[in-house]
This record gives structure tokens, sequence and C-alpha cells, in this order.
């Protein structure tokens, strides 16, 4: 079998080109290059240590390497959509963007489409069923990477594959340094995934500029502070806001007129909610409800968690809404509910979340 490997210098993509070569294939390793570089030339990649590694990795295990670029196409197709979103007071997912567009998108109609699978370092697993390929959770549920994964298709992730999948990140670690491999002690990469080391409210304020604008508690009317635009916060956060006597959370925001709208700490009851809409429901593999009356039973995230919330999902036209069984915090629109069996097995698909008027 020809398979890609993509790998990123990390510890996780290393040891999958281990385990792949310990399963008797040779892989062709891709690094590719997905940094920040717009017209202006703002650029900040920290690839070349990624790049050392992944050339390491390479030679050791004796397989072809292809360093390959795909900086306008995650400009034109992450970046952008993540600039649009934020401008519209949405809080974008640019991580299940670039899996979907780029990683598995992009990447397959320039190069992928030679090999048969395509190898990446994600904890996710794939399922048979009836003659057909489901995207499985993780056996690690606190490294799960399904929830990135929820926007992908079928014909994607038909062709992937995930090596490290069935295995806890403690022995992917234990894999690495037994290996000798230079990434074995590696953080993992946190944030996302096209900023690098810049930050993120630095990248929005470049694109977006500063607008002062107040901070007003939900419940009162009361203006507690400014803010320097509403695109450089999200709902459901409670770090940056400079406030005191809180803590506070921010659960609103009037794009019209600027203000940002928080609730204190203490005070839950509109900071949580048990209601998720999902508008543009995709099935990765196929509808397995069709037109149906009355609700089902289903496990869900609205972000990258280790836990699954238990909940009742309901049709109504075109859009699909989940009873949560718990108060949930942070139901932000414009990110993703990502949908799962009732037995958190299989990924069954994902819709952009947006608000409960």
């Amino acid at each position: 079998m020809n398979i890609a490997a993509l790998v990123s210098g990390g510890v996780d993509s290393s040891v999958v080109v281990h385990r792949l070569k310990e399963q008797g294939y040779d892989p062709t390793i891709f690094y590719i290059r997905i940094g920040m570089e717009d017209k202006d030339g703002y650029i900040d990649c920290p690839a070349e240590e990624d790049i050392e590694i992944t050339t390491y990795i390479a030679k050791k295990y004796g397989c072809r390497m292809e360093v390959v670029s795909l900086h306008e196409e995650y400009w034109e197709n992450v970046v952008s959509y993540t600039i649009e979103a934020v401008k519209r007071g949405l809080t974008p997912n640019p991580d299940m963007m670039c899996n979907k567009l780029i990683k598995f998108g992009c990447f397959e109609q320039k190069w992928g489409h030679q090999f048969d699978k395509i190898a990446t370092g994600h904890y996710a697993t794939t399922t048979e069923l009836n003659g057909k390929t489901w995207l499985s959770t993780a056996k690690d549920q606190v490294k799960d990477q399904t929830y990135f994964l929820g926007q992908i298709s079928y014909m994607q992730v038909s062709k992937l594959m995930f090596p490290i999948g069935d295995l806890p990140k403690s022995e992917v670690r234990a894999i690495a340094a037994a290996q000798g491999l230079p990434s074995a002690q590696r953080k993992d990469s946190q944030g996302i995934c096209f900023l690098g080391k810049i930050d993120y409210n630095d990248f929005i304020g470049r694109y977006l500029g500063e607008k002062e604008g107040e901070i007003v508690e939900f419940e009162t009317g009361n203006v507690l502070g400014t803010h320097k635009g509403f695109w450089f916060h999200t709902i459901g956060q409670r770090k940056g806001l400079g406030l005191s006597g809180g803590p506070w959370y921010v659960i609103k925001k009037d794009t019209d007129r600027n203000i940002v709208y928080v609730s204190n700490g203490y005070n839950t009851k509109n900071q949580y909610g048990d209601v998720v809409n999902l508008k543009g429901f995709s099935f990765i593999t196929e509808d397995i409800w069709g037109d149906f009356e009355g609700t089902k039973d289903v496990t869900f995230k609205i972000r990258h968690t280790p836990e699954f919330t238990h909940g009742k999902i309901e049709r109504i036209g075109d859009l699909y809404r989940i009873q949560s069984e718990d108060k949930i915090q942070g139901i932000a629109a414009g990110q993703f509910g990502v949908v799962y069996d009732a037995e958190s097995q299989l990924c069954l698909g994902s819709g952009m979340i947006i608000d409960d008027d």
C-alpha cells in the first residue's frame, strides 16, 4: 500500500512513521508549510526546527520526504474565513477548516491523490461497519481529536489512517523515547494552527484594527469598563477583560453597537444553556436518521474537550437542535457542534452553532 504520512515534527506524527515502518509500510513523508504569510509579507513560521526534526525522522527510517507549501491556499481558505467570522461577531474554528480544506483537501488534490492512504498523528480511529468507513474516537479520550475532524467528508475519512489512535499519549511518548526520537519530550502545540508564535490579539488587531466600546453587565446594564473592539472577545471568555469583582464571563456581543456583555461568575443563569442549534449539518459517512420524528439519543461536543455531553437531537426543517442533559457554558455562534452516537464511539457529523433567538 502506498502511504503518504503527514509529519509536523511533533511527537505524535513522528511516532506515526515508526508504527507504519513496524507494520511493514514504507511511507512517503510530507511536511506541509502553512504558516502565516500574506501580501504584506507578514510571516512568523516556526518551521525550520520542525523541518529539521522531520528530516531526521525521514533519514532514520529511510523514507522519502517532501516539503510542500500550501501558503496561498491556506490564506484563501482558512485565514480569510477566520477574519471574516470574527468580523461578524462569530467564534471561528480554523483548525477544523484546516483539516477539511487544506490537510485533506488541497493536499489531496495536489499530492495525496497519488497515494492509497494518508496517515496522520491525530488521536482518532476508523471503524468499518456494513462496508463503510466511520470516523471513531481514540482510545485516549483525553487526547481524542475527532472534534477537529468533524467537518471532513466520507471520501476523506475513507482514505485516512490514524496509526496512533489506539494508543494513550503516555505510550506514544514512551515509544518516541525508546526510539531516540528528538520530539520525544517536545511540548504539544497549543492554540490556533496557523498562528505559530503570533499572539492572537495582535493578529486580529492587524486586520480589524481597534475601536473602543463598552463592557456592560448583562443583568443591570451598568457600564463596567471598556474594550478595544468586540472582535477581540469570544463567548465564554473569562480572562483578559480587566474587570475587578469577578469572575466575569463574556455572554453576548452587540456587533452593531460594539458592546460586550458580561455576567458575574456567581450568577450562572446567563452563562449556561442547554439548547444547541446547528445549521448546515453534514454527516461524515451517511445520514443514519433520514427524515425522523421525535428525538434521537446522542453525545456531542461544542468545543475540543475530553468530555462528551449527553443529549437528544431533533430535526426542525433544515435545523438540527440538541437538547442537552446538562447545562453547558459558552455556547458560541460560529463554533461547530460535533455529534456522536450515544456511546461516544462513532463521530456522525457536525453543524455550525447559531444563536437561539
